[in-house]
């Protein structure tokens, strides 16, 4: 018999009449695929925040390879006036003779809003809504491998297998929708930790990030892997489902409790109504030709990141909890910086001004936390003559909407952009940060696995209240 002329030994009456779970059964699982989220093995959340949340989702733009903070968000005029001078590492703190030659900023900076947020001429567009900005200078990881740095940006380790930011949010608070993940990643890195940067590792399955295409894939060609079936329609996708539920009920009956086979139901049911959902919600043509404007859509060097971002603003009005948008491996300016950040600045500038103003004229910012960032910045010091190299010491993001407070720029560094002198905020505290803007305590958003409890934060973390609206 061939796939496409599926036919089920049983009918669906005898199926349920000879499997020994029933209707009942059968709405069972429809119950957990609904409170997916309130499933994790050894505990269960109430899909619930802690306390009174600031923000209700979280759009996270992640800047790949890493830009550079003293050339974009934290001017020095120091580095300039220095330039070509070597770096000793007394004057930062380091205990190194020379750490290098000091390569000054070719761009401008100037303080846009009422809250002066200083910022590079690169980002005329985003400059635009500076008093939506937080601005915060003072980042700090460890890890000047973009591996390591990725995965403590994602996970916020880079030992063992931990799980993603966005599944802790996925599992803290579940999905607003019922047909759609609580959490998606748009283009993500398959390099660097590839999908642990966005798996749920022991949380349960239906905690992981649904992936849409690749860094590297335009994401105009990017799909969803096997959201479409074209040998089943969906009556019979239906009926086989039917089938394969059953025996994954039969199967958790005989275990009691199994996170793994109860994320599979989770998973298999959402999967299934994803098939009519989510085409319609990565459809761009029932925007305005306004809006495609907005974003840059149709233009160059716009069009790719304008259609992400116009995507995270579609899933984050249909329920999606958190949702990343990534640009390629191109931010890594070992050599020509200047040239480089020029290109790439030129590519996300419009888009990520359009999203703000989308998402503020509906009426989504308010409860929506944008986040800018990267795994780490780039040295003060030159590299190969004009370029910087890999600098987890101290870099720049920035945050909009969601509870935070505008016009703002938190913590400082050094004369040349080195180290942070004032406010450090490491990422275990961000982390803390976001979870907290969410109504999720990070130190009670634990789950037990291998005999201890685990959490985003590990044993660290301090949430950043001074930035808090």
């Amino acid at each position: 018999m061939k796939c496409n002329e599926f036919e089920p030994v049983w009918n669906r009456r005898e199926m349920l009449r000879s499997s020994a779970c029933g209707l009942g059964q059968i709405a069972f699982a429809s119950m957990l695929s609904e409170s997916a989220s309130g499933f994790s093995g050894t505990q269960a959340t109430s899909g619930m925040p802690h306390f009174a949340p600031r923000a209700k989702r979280i759009i996270f733009l992640f800047m790949w390879g890493g830009p550079s903070h003293v050339d974009l968000f934290d001017p020095k005029p120091e580095l300039n006036a220095r330039a070509g001078e070597q770096l000793s590492g007394s004057s930062v703190g380091v205990n190194r003779d020379k750490l290098g030659e000091l390569l000054g900023s070719p761009f401008k900076f100037q303080q846009h809003g009422e809250g002066g947020v200083w910022i590079s001429e690169l980002f005329p567009e985003l400059s635009q809504h500076a008093d939506r900005l937080c601005v915060l200078r003072s980042i700090h990881t460890e890890g000047s491998a973009h591996g390591e740095a990725l995965l403590r940006l994602h996970t916020g380790q880079a030992n063992l297998v931990r799980p993603s930011v966005g599944a802790w949010v996925s599992y803290g608070l579940g999905s607003e929708s019922a047909n759609l993940p609580a959490f998606i990643t748009i283009s993500p890195p398959r390099g660097h930790g590839g999908v642990q940067n966005y798996g749920s590792a022991f949380l349960p399955a239906a905690h992981q990030g649904t992936a849409i295409g690749s860094a590297e894939t335009p994401v105009s060609q990017a799909v969803v892997s096997n959201l479409r079936n074209p040998r089943l329609n969906t009556e019979q996708q239906r009926r086989q489902v039917d089938l394969i539920q059953s025996l994954n009920q039969s199967h958790l009956r005989q275990s009691v409790t199994d996170p793994t086979i109860e994320g599979l139901i989770a998973n298999y049911e959402l999967a299934f109504r994803m098939q009519s959902t989510m085409p319609q919600v990565m459809g761009l043509d029932d925007e305005t030709p306004e809006t495609h404007a907005m974003y840059g859509i149709g233009e160059e060097p716009t069009d790719n990141f304008g259609r992400q971002c116009l995507l995270a603003r579609k899933f984050a009005e249909n329920g999606v909890r958190y949702i990343q948008v990534s640009t390629d491996y191109t931010w890594d300016h070992h050599q020509k910086v200047q040239e480089g950040l020029v290109g790439e600045c030129a590519k996300v500038d419009r888009p990520i001004s359009g999203l703000l103003a989308d998402l503020d004229q509906r009426g989504l910012l308010e409860d929506t936390l944008v986040v800018w960032g990267a795994e780490f910045g780039r040295t003060p010091m030159a590299e190969n003559k004009d370029g910087r190299n890999h600098h987890p010491q101290v870099f720049t993001m920035w945050m909009a909407g969601g509870g935070v407070r505008g016009g703002m720029t938190y913590g400082s560094t050094d004369d040349f952009g080195y180290a942070p002198v004032e406010n450090p905020v490491h990422m275990h505290d961000l982390h803390a940060t976001l979870l907290h803007l969410l109504g999720l305590d990070h130190e009670q958003l634990t789950y037990t696995h291998a005999g201890r409890n685990f959490r985003l934060t590990d044993v660290y973390g301090n949430v950043v209240h001074d930035i808090m609206s």
